[in-house]
């Protein structure tokens, strides 16, 4: 199995050197900073699995250092190596969840130890799961690699689940993630619309019915209920099941017993429940339109999938990816998008999210007669107006280097592309990056 990604973190360089060699010995990939504000510019660029930073550097220290990541990821272990340690201080440090505190000269083996201990308690196995529960899953940006933290530890559990998101943003997707990286992952995932079966059938659909209990019942049906025995029930937009319908959810989960239309013998289920909507469901339970209680029990767990707007990061790679299928089910050969096309298909606002670029990336393939996609087809799909990316002044300063990480992750680490977007001539660029503890090698060919 693969092992994980580990931020090292110094301010002394033979220590640093000493210690990538023997984790990179271990079978680990390092990365490392030499502060803790490279070391925030290197986590926002690819997430680790690990942090194992030093105690004492200048203007951010360890702790510093560690209450920053817990801004943006709050499931990733960080483990604080000191040469200067105290009981004060290791107590201060777990108080506020870091992983471990290790005072230096350290044992190899005691932190290859806590290493392996840390990456078990986070992800049950580490990054090696990576490639099965997230599988179909594509994204480099750090708003998706902190929720798929937060998928990985509620999977644990047996609680339900409901995912929130705009329309197109892969929220079935993220449900079968939970699924696969739960211990159901062998059982079934059934999937079910509610807004897409009728009202009169859906009763029937969930909970099945008896053989002659209403016109055209000629066998009896089990129901989606049954058929996720022991597995994961997806309810998708939930918010547009009818109130009736609801009550009768409602008592299925109170008492894990589904009841078959015309029959009198209740069943016993075991599902675990994950449900989906794009709608406001306080706000449809303050108008009486769906169920205080129900809306309790399905809402134990909330992840709130970002719209694509939100990590446009991961547009190169999910371009990359719907071109690939695109030619792979029609025989083409399409290499890719002209830079203008590509910085539009950057811009855009995306209002349908994931499955709107989808069917712009398929539009534009299916049309374009040469094997490098230009900008006017990409215009074409998208039939309305791109929006420019904020240049970098206009964007607010402590976000300024979230925002010039996204840049080079968008651009792949091309620094010429990146200030002609951020509308900076190439010297004053690097100047801005130097500033903001940016290298923009981190960003090359990275997958």
């Amino acid at each position: 199995m693969d092992k994980a990604t580990i931020l090292l973190v110094d301010d002394e360089d033979d220590l640093l050197s000493l210690w990538t060699l023997r984790l990179e010995n271990a079978g680990y990939r390092v990365v490392t900073a030499r502060s803790g504000e490279e070391a925030m510019a290197v986590f926002s660029a690819s997430p680790p699995q690990l942090v194992i930073t030093d105690l004492r550097m200048e203007k951010m220290n360890g702790l510093n250092l560690y209450e920053a990541i817990r801004k943006v990821n709050t499931s990733i272990p960080v483990l604080i190596i000191t040469a200067h340690g105290s009981i004060p201080e290791a107590v201060d440090a777990t108080q506020k969840g870091v992983f471990a505190f290790l005072t230096k000269p350290i044992d190899g083996k005691i932190l290859l130890a806590e290493i392996e201990r840390a990456l078990r308690a986070a992800s049950s196995g580490g990054a090696a799961m990576a490639a099965t529960w997230r599988k179909g899953i594509i994204s480099r940006s750090a708003i998706m690699e902190q929720l798929l933290d937060k998928v990985r530890l509620v999977a644990r559990s047996n609680a339900s689940v409901l995912i929130r998101g705009q329309s197109g943003t892969g929220k079935e997707l993220l449900a079968k993630a939970l699924h696969r990286a739960s211990d159901r992952a062998e059982k079934p995932f059934v999937p079910v619309n509610c807004s897409a079966i009728p009202e009169a059938l859906l009763e029937s659909e969930l909970f099945g019915h008896a053989k002659g209990s209403f016109s055209g019942a000629d066998r009896a049906y089990e129901g989606l209920f049954r058929a996720a025995d022991n597995g994961t029930l997806f309810l998708d937009e939930i918010g547009d099941m009818p109130l009736p319908l609801q009550v009768k959810l409602l008592r299925v989960l109170q008492e894990k017993q589904v009841r078959p239309v015309g029959d009198t013998v209740p069943i016993d289920v075991n599902v675990r429940i994950i449900s989906a909507t794009h709608q406001n469901l306080e706000q449809r339970v303050a108008e009486n339109r769906f169920r205080e209680d129900l809306y309790y029990r399905l809402n134990v767990v909330t992840l709130e999938v970002p719209p694509l707007q939100d990590r446009r990061e991961d547009i190169p790679m999910l371009v990359e990816h719907f071109l690939s299928l695109f030619n792979e089910q029609n025989d083409r050969t399409i290499v890719g998008f002209s830079p203008e096309a590509m910085d539009a298909l950057l811009e855009a606002p995306w209002p349908g999210n994931i499955r709107q670029l989808q069917n712009v990336v398929e539009q534009a393939a299916a049309l374009s007669t040469t094997d490098l996609i230009p900008v006017n087809l990409i215009s074409s799909a998208l039939r309305e107006e791109t929006v420019k990316i904020l240049s970098f002044d206009e964007a607010r300063f402590e976000f300024g280097q979230r925002y010039l990480v996204r840049l080079l992750q968008m651009t792949g680490g091309n620094v010429a592309r990146a200030a002609r977007i951020a509308e900076r001539n190439r010297t004053d660029f690097y100047k801005i990056l130097n500033r903001h503890h940016i290298s923009p090698h981190l960003f090359k060919n990275e997958r």
